[in-house]
């Protein structure tokens, strides 16, 4: 794995062996079939692979739902990352996520957490998204 700024964007981007790993973890492949997980985009977008064509897209990690992702052609300009410690291994989690109304500029809505514990927590409140659609 590796994470750090590029340009204005914080990305973590993952080696193939850790992709399958997080793949299975986040249920990538119950929710977005046919898409192969590279990384995180400011902490708030999945960036997906296409595995039929090839294209990239950043899908919101909640909800995470192919209606949601958008074209992404970031990736092929990114020669290298700045790491920054005060963020390695921590992610950005709104605790009311912004599809539930959750705002990003309230500072009480926002925490870090663990990759762990944002599977976990992505896991969660897709499911929650999901039995609220129906």
């Amino acid at each position: 794995m590796t994470e750090g700024w590029h340009n204005d964007h914080y990305l973590i981007l993952l080696e193939e062996t850790e992709s399958k790993e997080w793949e299975s973890t986040y249920d990538l492949e119950g929710r977005l079939p046919g898409y192969r997980l590279i990384g995180l985009f400011d902490w708030d977008d999945f960036i997906v692979i296409d595995s039929s064509n090839g294209s990239t897209y950043r899908v919101p990690t909640v909800p995470m739902i192919e209606e949601r992702k958008e074209k992404w052609s970031g990736l092929s300009g990114i020669q290298s990352l700045q790491a920054d410690e005060r963020f390695t291994g921590k992610i950005k989690w709104y605790i009311k996520p912004l599809i539930f109304g959750g705002s990003p500029n309230d500072e009480e809505n926002l925490s870090w957490v663990s990759h762990d514990d944002h599977s976990k927590l992505v896991k969660y409140w897709n499911d929650q998204y999901t039995e609220l659609s129906k």
